[in-house]
């Protein structure tokens, strides 16, 4: 392998390491992981600090190696780690580690990151000959490959016991070769600029008040994340809020006004190939702001209200044949003759439904539950799920509807 000709820079790694003696060559795969320009994690199982150094690799890696889930001062977030990750390899896969994934055991930091992953998980076992060919051993790796886990297969060589035969994990070339492979094939984006709004927008009264919504841009920020992660150029236009993406491949624009955002947008839509508009932009917004606070008086306040621009409409009216239109349409009543009107009115080529009459849909909810319609008669409706995984159902028809591969 030409190691000068792997670029994995920016590229994320989550190593988890588990009770088994190939643990010895890690420390070299994260050398050559660094060296590609990866950025390495390391989660340890507690019985994996008796064959490897956690110092040794924390040097290597340039992060601290996390084993416990909590101690006295700090907190393993393992959401976040699996979150965080283009790639999750467990290596060395102990026969034991095997069993609990496969069953869903979460007694450890490991298998508890493991089960809240969104990112590609591959695992690359280790044990002894006998333990390699038990149906039992056989059954677990099959259920894992059927909840699309990548094992990379033992191989034959000299054991721990002693014995030559099949059980014995592939050299950290090999794993760092399948790790390449595994990136390049999820990059299926790659190439691809999107531009994506999220978030509200603030229309100023005065100085410290505003019409606003309660977007919190978790559902837009969730999108570019997963883009991103599938090897796309992303432009996020952001609305206020407390949110952010630190996502390789992200390129945010803070804006606060409809304003803000419809001219930001404007002037990135022609160099992307997916617009989706998935922020709460205002509909309205005050005809005059007032240079000072606006004080209480008797009686009733009158405010004038002037239409916003409307971003979705004027991409719509202003897009090539090249370019796909993706609108979001949140509704109280009549969603879907809302959103096909949408559809059709604004020249998109897909809307993303949701209402407010669905629990646990809509703002400030860590969950969504959607349908897609699209211009070529698509009509598909989706569980309530959480937004990150709802992101991948968004951006799986998106990639049918267009027929990238």
């Amino acid at each position: 392998i030409e190691f000068q000709a792997l670029n994995m820079k920016g590229k994320k790694i989550l190593i988890a390491i588990t009770g088994s003696i190939a643990a010895y060559k890690i420390p070299q795969l994260v050398r050559l992981l660094i060296k590609s320009g990866a950025e390495v994690q390391i989660i340890m199982t507690p019985k994996a600090k008796e064959f490897v150094s956690s110092l040794v690799l924390g040097t290597l890696s340039k992060r601290a190696v996390l084993i416990d889930m909590f101690d006295e001062s700090t907190w393993s977030n393992h959401v976040m780690l699996g979150r965080w990750a283009d790639v999750m390899l467990v290596a060395p896969a102990s026969c034991n580690t095997i069993a609990k994934m496969a069953n869903g055991l979460c007694d450890n930091l490991v298998l508890a990151t493991y089960l809240s992953a969104t990112c590609k998980v591959m695992l690359a076992a280790a044990m002894d000959e006998d333990m390699w060919h038990h149906p039992t051993t056989k059954n677990n790796l099959q259920t894992l490959r059927n909840n699309n886990v990548e094992i990379i297969d033992a191989q034959h060589g000299e054991l721990a016991s002693g014995l030559i035969g099949m059980g014995r994990m592939a050299e950290p070339e090999e794993l760092l070769q399948e790790i390449q492979k595994q990136l390049n094939k999820t990059q299926i984006l790659a190439g691809k600029k999107f531009l994506i709004t999220a978030g509200p927008t603030y229309e100023n009264l005065d100085p410290v008040r505003f019409i606003g919504n309660y977007s919190t841009g978790k559902m837009g920020i969730a999108l570019a994340n997963h883009i991103a992660s599938l090897g796309a150029e992303v432009h996020l236009v952001l609305g206020p809020t407390h949110l952010s993406t630190q996502a390789n491949g992200v390129t945010t624009y803070n804006v606060k006004s409809a304003d803000e955002m419809y001219k930001q947008a404007v002037g990135l839509f022609s160099k992307c190939t997916v617009a989706i508009l998935s922020a709460a932009v205002a509909d309205y917004t005050p005809k005059n702001v007032a240079t000072n606070k606006i004080k209480k008086a008797d009686g009733t306040l009158n405010l004038e209200l002037t239409k916003t621009k409307d971003i979705l409409k004027h991409l719509g009216s202003i897009k090539t044949q090249k370019q796909i239109l993706v609108g979001f349409a949140l509704e109280s009543t009549d969603g879907k003759n809302y959103a096909l009107k949408k559809l059709n009115e604004k020249n998109c080529n897909m809307i993303v439904l949701n209402s407010l009459q669905d629990a646990g849909a809509g703002f400030a909810h860590a969950t969504n539950k959607i349908c897609i319609f699209d211009n070529k008669g698509a009509e598909i409706n989706f569980d309530l799920k959480p937004k990150e995984t709802v992101a991948q159902d968004i951006i799986q028809h998106l990639i049918s509807y267009a027929k990238w591969k």
